[in-house]
C-alpha cells in the first residue's frame, strides 16, 4: 500500500476498529462432516522473522516455507510484549498483559501470574465442546486460568524433540473422539539453554532421536543490523539457526501429520512466535526486532494461498480470531471472590467475557486491509527485577514508544546479558552496538517517536522535532485513551510523574 492511501484511510481507522469490536461472531465455519473446525496453534519460543518465507536467505526452513506457500504470510505482525509469559498470556486471553495481571514471568522467583477470575482459549474452547491438548511450554499461571484437558510432554526433552512432540501430537489427535479439538504445540526452540548455548548438543548430535541436525557456519553468517557484526555475535547467531531448524523439522513433521490424518481442510492452523530474538536489541524491547513477528495463517478450507497481508494486527487479536473462526461464543463468567485460598462462586450477575482485540479473519484473505492500520503495545516485567514499563502505539507508519521509567538504565535479561555476543561488547568495551551506540540503548529517552518507513531500524528520534509535534501529541492521546479504556494501572503516570 502506497503511503498516500494509508493517509486517506488514517481518518477512518479508530470507526472501523471500533465498529468490528461490536459486531457480532461470525456464522461457524462448519467442516465437510458438519464439525466445527479443528484448532491447530504452533507458537515458537524467541523467534523472529529468521524464516526462508520472509525473506531470509541463510535460515534453513523448508517445512514452514512450504506452509506459507499454502496459507497467508502476515508481513506486520506483532507481539504486544516482547516477553514469554506476558507475550503467551496475550494470546491466550485477548487481554493485554497489563489487563490480565500476567505482568512478567511466570517461573521460579518471578511469580508473575494472571486474573484467577480470567478465562482463556483453552478453557473457552473447552467449555464449548473441543478437546484440548498442549505439548509444550504453556508458561502462564495458574494452571486452572489456563488449563489444558491434557498435557502430552513424555519424552520431548524439555520441548526440545521437536520430532517426538509431533509424534506425541499425532497420536492425540488419533485418540478417537467426536469432538472438535484444539492443539497448542509450543517447542522450546529456539530460546537459549544458557550463555553462548541453544541446547545444540555439538558433543552429542544424535541426542534428540529422530531430530537431523542442521549446522551453519559463523563465518559465513550475516548478522541483522541491530546486532554488532563480531565473533561472538557471529557464532551465537549460528547456534540460534540452528535451534530454528529443529523448529522447523518439528513443525513439518505436525503439519504431515495432520494431511495424512486428513485434518489438513477442517483446521484452522497458524504458525507465529511469542517474542524476537533472545539477543539484546530484540527480545524484552518494543523495537522492530523484538515485537514484529512471523504470522502465518490457513484457515479451514481457505480459498486463497500463497498471498501476504498488509493487516498491522498483534497477539491480543489471535484469541478473538480463532473463536470467531470457530464460531464460539464464550460462556459468562460467574461473580468470584477469593475464599480460603480458593475462588467460589457468589451471588451475582455473571459477567460477559470481553477481549481488547479483534478478530483479523476477514484479513486472511485480501492483501491490502486500511481497517487494520494501528496497534498498541504494552510491556511492564520480565524478570521481576527488571522493571522497565514501556507503552506504544504504531499508527500508519510511526511508532510512539512511552518509557515511563526513562531515569532508569534499561534493564537485562540475565540469559542476554550473560550472552557471549554482550559479554563481548562489555569486555572490549564497544561503543556501538549494531546500529545503537550502546549509550542509547541502555539510556532511552522517555519518548521515542519513529518513522517505520524512512527509518526502519528506529535510530532517529523524531519525538523533539518540532515537526512532529503535532503527531506526537495526537499518538500519546491514543495511548492514554487506550489505556484508560484496557484499564492499565501505569495510566496514573501521566498525572503523577
Amino acid at each position: 500500500m502506497s503511503v498516500d492511501r494509508r493517509k486517506v484511510w488514517s481518518s477512518l481507522s479508530q470507526f472501523v476498529a471500533a465498529f468490528m469490536l461490536a459486531l457480532p461472531i461470525a456464522p461457524v465455519v462448519k467442516a465437510d462432516d458438519g464439525r466445527q473446525p479443528n484448532v491447530v496453534l504452533i507458537v515458537a519460543d524467541d523467534l523472529g522473522l529468521q524464516l526462508g518465507c520472509y525473506g531470509d536467505t541463510v535460515a534453513r526452513t523448508p517445512h514452514i516455507d512450504r506452509f506459507a506457500a499454502g496459507s497467508t504470510r502476515f508481513l506486520r505482525a506483532h507481539c504486544t510484549t516482547a516477553s514469554c509469559s506476558p507475550s503467551r498470556s496475550v494470546l491466550l486471553t485477548g487481554q493485554f498483559n497489563h489487563a490480565n495481571g500476567q505482568y512478567g514471568l511466570a517461573h521460579a522467583d518471578h511469580h508473575f501470574a494472571a486474573f484467577d477470575t480470567l478465562k482463556s482459549l483453552p478453557v473457552i474452547l473447552s467449555e464449548a465442546g473441543y478437546r484440548t491438548c498442549s505439548v509444550g511450554k504453556v508458561h502462564v499461571s495458574p494452571e486452572r486460568m489456563v488449563h489444558f484437558d491434557t498435557y502430552s510432554n513424555e519424552g520431548t526433552q524439555g520441548s526440545r524433540n521437536t520430532v517426538r512432540m509431533a509424534a506425541n501430537a499425532r497420536a492425540w489427535i488419533e485418540e478417537k473422539s467426536d469432538k472438535p479439538f484444539f492443539l497448542y504445540f509450543c517447542p522450546t526452540d529456539p530460546h537459549r539453554s544458557g550463555p553462548g548455548q541453544f541446547a545444540n548438543q555439538p558433543k552429542n548430535p544424535d541426542r534428540y532421536e529422530g531430530v537431523t541436525p542442521v549446522t551453519f557456519d559463523p563465518a559465513k553468517m550475516s548478522v541483522p543490523p541491530w546486532l554488532p557484526d563480531t565473533p561472538e555475535a557471529r557464532a551465537e547467531w549460528a547456534e540460534f539457526y540452528q535451534s530454528i531448524s529443529r523448529f522447523d523439522e518439528g513443525v513439518g513433521r505436525l503439519l504431515d501429520s495432520l494431511k495424512e490424518l486428513k485434518h489438513w481442510d477442517d483446521t484452522l492452523i497458524l504458525v507465529l512466535s511469542d517474542n524476537g530474538p533472545p539477543f539484546p536489541g530484540a527480545k524484552t524491547t518494543l523495537y522492530e526486532p523484538g515485537a514484529r513477528l512471523p504470522l502465518l495463517v490457513k484457515l479451514p478450507g481457505q480459498k486463497t494461498v500463497g498471498r501476504t497481508s498488509d493487516a498491522l494486527v498483534s497477539w491480543v487479536d489471535i484469541t478473538p480470531t480463532i473463536l470467531d473462526v470457530c464460531g464460539v461464543t464464550p460462556k459468562p463468567v460467574p461473580a468470584f471472590r477469593p475464599r480460603e485460598n480458593e475462588l467460589k462462586p457468589i451471588p451475582g450477575k455473571p459477567q460477559p467475557v470481553t477481549f481488547q482485540g479483534r478478530s483479523f479473519k476477514a484479513a486472511v484473505e485480501r492483501e491490502m486491509n486500511p481497517d487494520f492500520d494501528e496497534i498498541y503495545l504494552s510491556h511492564s516485567f520480565h524478570e521481576v527485577t527488571m522493571y522497565y514499563p514501556m507503552r506504544g502505539i504504531i499508527s500508519g507508519r510511526y511508532k510512539y514508544l512511552w518509557n515511563l521509567a526513562s531515569p532508569l538504565p534499561f534493564p537485562f535479561a540475565s540469559d542476554l546479558y550473560m550472552s557471549t555476543t554482550w559479554q563481548g561488547v562489555l569486555k572490549r568495551k564497544d561503543s556501538q552496538y549494531g546500529v545503537r551506540s550502546v549509550k542509547d540503548y541502555v539510556f532511552r529517552a522517555t519518548h521515542e517517536l519513529y518513522d517505520l518507513e524512512a527509518d526502519p531500524n528506529e535510530t532517529h528520534n523524531l519525538a523533539d522535532d518540532p515537526a512532529h509535534a503535532a503527531r506526537l501529541k495526537e499518538l500519546q492521546a491514543k495511548v492514554r485513551a487506550w489505556q484508560e479504556r484496557t484499564r492499565d494501572p501505569w495510566v496514573t503516570k501521566w498525572e503523577y510523574e
